[in-house]
């Protein structure tokens, strides 16, 4: 799994420049536009929250367990619907943002989450956590689905019989290369913004520790005997536009954005994973998704009778 040093650098660096951007509750996962690409960013993403409301029963009284919470934005949900959620994550910029808004998050390890360390939920929902569960060794030392299997493990047992776990997930895509032409070397290579290799490489850079799942198939036989799926819906469309509304957000001139930018010019002056992260110019998840490198899926499981 990505640790707490990946995951920092991934989130917890620019954690300012993201709230600056996309509010104090930054919703960083793929909306659900469903087509209507006249939505503004916030309908999408509230539409978003209700179809996981929908699909795992999101209201009064529940208790909701989000893995990989992030900034928070489900959890504030699920806390308006009138339902009570907890979260966890490794970033500690997000855990503090979190908790300034009083919500119930904890920096720790969603892989290690059980009964008895956090108590019975009556749904889960991972929107986006998944992606950060497996690293590149781990599926190279061929532990990827023993690892989705322990973690459908511990999810199924926190919740009760028929609970229902919603998941929304990047996957490698039906155009994805051979894992071995994924490499660093692959940024130097000409020209450098153009080949398949060169945006996965520019990708791992930007999310360090992470390896995504092998499509959606490799999920849904991990998730066996423990969950069924119920639903499963593309959602690679709708996280293009997302993307574009991102950068358009991110990119906009900001004298309190500025800021933060000058106050991470001693990282990017002696970190060469940081300059190709973060000031490549490029999008890599938005041309991944456009060639079909990667895939986005909303997965919605039952869990099975016991």
């Amino acid at each position: 799994m990505a640790d707490r040093e990946d995951l920092e650098f991934t989130y917890s660096l620019i954690d300012r420049i993201f709230r600056l951007s996309l509010g104090e509750l930054a919703d960083f996962s793929g909306a659900k536009y469903d087509g209507d690409f006249s939505l503004s960013l916030e309908e999408a993403q509230r539409r978003k929250h209700e179809y996981v409301a929908d699909q795992i029963g999101i209201g009064p009284g529940r208790r909701v367990l989000d893995l990989g919470c992030g900034w928070g934005p489900l959890l504030q949900f699920i806390r308006d619907r009138g339902g009570a959620g907890v979260g966890v994550t490794l970033s500690s910029a997000q855990a503090a943002a979190c908790r300034r808004h009083g919500l119930d998050v904890h920096l720790y390890d969603a892989r290690q989450v059980t009964r008895d360390s956090f108590g019975a939920f009556d749904a889960v929902a991972s929107v986006g956590g998944f992606e950060h569960f497996c690293s590149p060794d781990d599926y190279l030392a061929g532990r990827q689905e023993e690892i989705y299997r322990g973690m459908f493990a511990r999810i199924a047992s926190v919740l009760p019989a028929d609970g229902r776990f919603y998941m929304q997930t990047m996957v490698f895509g039906p155009n994805m290369i051979p894992e071995e032409q994924v490499d660093i070397d692959a940024l130097r290579a000409l020209p450098p913004r153009d080949s398949d290799a060169w945006y996965l490489a520019l990708l791992g850079r930007q999310f360090p520790g992470s390896w995504l799942p092998l499509g959606q198939e490799q999920i849904i036989r991990s998730a066996e005997p423990y969950f069924r799926l119920r639903s499963s819906t593309s959602g690679r469309l709708d996280y293009i536009e997302t993307i574009s509304q991102w950068n358009r957000r991110i990119g906009a001139p900001s004298f309190r954005k500025t800021l933060c930018k000058l106050q991470l010019l001693p990282r990017w002056l002696t970190s060469a994973d940081f300059r190709l992260a973060f000031t490549s110019g490029v999008s890599a998840n938005k041309v991944c998704f456009e060639r079909e490198l990667l895939e986005h899926y909303r997965l919605v499981f039952q869990k099975q009778p016991e």
